[in-house]
């Protein structure tokens, strides 16, 4: 496995458009970076886990009285994302980048 990440390591350090595309979607190490981060990864995640019933039952009031079939289906699959719960996907990737903001 280290033998791999060095591998990988020394292709990001040989390419240049790897390392220029790798600089690219790297968050900046500022106030709006790590904004940005919290934005879009944590707050939708603790809003779901604050309101949860409350957001299923919206969708599932939405998915009966909508009239457009692909209405409903949306509101339905809303619904289904709602009841899930929290993404640990969202959060761990939101850990990850601010981690990769703080090392560098």
């Amino acid at each position: 496995m280290k033998e791999k990440f060095k591998k990988i390591h020394t292709k990001i350090e040989n390419d240049p458009k790897l390392k220029e595309a790798v600089k690219k979607i790297k968050p900046q190490k500022n106030i709006w970076g790590i904004l940005g981060i919290v934005l879009f990864f944590f707050l939708p995640e603790l809003i779901t886990y604050i309101w949860q019933s409350e957001l299923i039952n919206w969708a599932h009031l939405h998915s009966l009285s909508e009239s457009l079939s692909m209405q409903r289906w949306i509101y339905g699959q809303l619904e289904e994302m709602f009841a899930s719960g929290v993404s640990w996907a969202n959060i761990t990737i939101g850990v990850l980048l601010l981690w990769w903001v703080w090392k560098s």
